[in-house]
């Protein structure tokens, strides 16, 4: 008797777990779900390897991404030429919060072209791009920018497939993507010709030339000149659309927390006080 309630017991176990793993793996039909598999955005670690469109040079140099944070609070890096006297990097309190949120959702999102007049450059966008060259991933940017005349925002996406240190693969990788964008969205690239080269002010930086491939696996990506994919789109396609390529190229960091203030970092001004260069 004993054996046969042991037993009883045993197949009851057994039928329950299997309910509870079965119901584990039922993911919900929200609207949410729906979009991401309607789109393709739902993809695992080895969606890389799987797609096989993209890829990224792991043997070439690259910073740490404890130095990309460094450089952030205007402290100096362990590893030589992570950072420039430059190039500012160091963020204020608005930009940390852009780029904390950043690194959870997958794409940065500026106001305009995040330029700050007191570095005359965009920390912001220097260290996010740092970032995802330590990382080895696009660098995924929504560009907030004013309402045109009739009161619609009029937002531009840009994609820079320069961190993946791949340049012989750039053109490819750029027509996969807009090819992608354009049968998901009906959105075609704003630009005909992607667009190659550094900002305004790149006087004595030593930017070099895209088709030099060598210059990708020895320079840090500030002496990289940007390869830039464009869309012109309104301020919820950006959202949509930045989430769903952060999905493709796996910029979404699920284990980022807010960055925590490093011990004895002090405001600079000058570059004698970090306050420029490596801030």
């Amino acid at each position: 008797t004993t054996s046969i309630s042991m037993r009883k017991l045993l197949v009851l176990f057994v039928s329950l777990r299997g309910n509870s793993f079965a119901s584990a793996f039922c993911v919900p039909a929200s609207s949410e779900n729906m979009f991401r598999l309607r789109s393709g955005a739902l993809f695992s670690s080895t969606t890389s390897s799987d797609t096989t469109f993209w890829r990224s040079n792991q043997d070439c140099w690259r910073p740490d991404v404890r130095d990309v944070e460094r450089i952030s609070f205007g402290q100096p890096a362990k590893k030589k030429g992570t950072g420039s006297r430059g190039i500012p990097h160091r963020l204020n309190e608005d930009e940390r919060r852009s780029f904390d949120q950043a690194r959870r959702q997958g794409f940065l999102q500026v106001t305009g072209s995040a330029w700050r007049s007191q570095r005359r450059d965009a920390p912001l966008l220097n260290t996010y791009r740092s970032l995802s060259d330590a990382r080895g991933k696009p660098a995924i940017v929504l560009h907030k920018l004013s309402p045109t005349s009739s009161g619609e925002h009029e937002d531009k996406l840009v994609v820079d497939l320069s961190p993946l240190r791949f340049p012989d693969e750039f053109d490819a990788v750029g027509e996969e993507v807009k090819a992608m964008i354009q049968a998901e969205y009906n959105l075609e690239s704003c630009v005909d010709d992607v667009e190659e080269g550094g900002g305004a002010d790149d006087e004595g930086l030593d930017i070099v030339e895209a088709s030099d491939e060598d210059q990708y696996e020895t320079r840090p990506i500030y002496q990289l000149p940007p390869f830039q994919l464009e869309w012109n789109v309104s301020r919820q396609e950006g959202k949509i659309i930045g989430k769903y390529l952060a999905g493709i190229f796996e910029t979404i960091e699920k284990s980022a927390s807010k960055s925590k203030k490093q011990r004895g970092v002090k405001p600079g001004k000058g570059r004698r006080s970090g306050g420029y260069g490596i801030g």
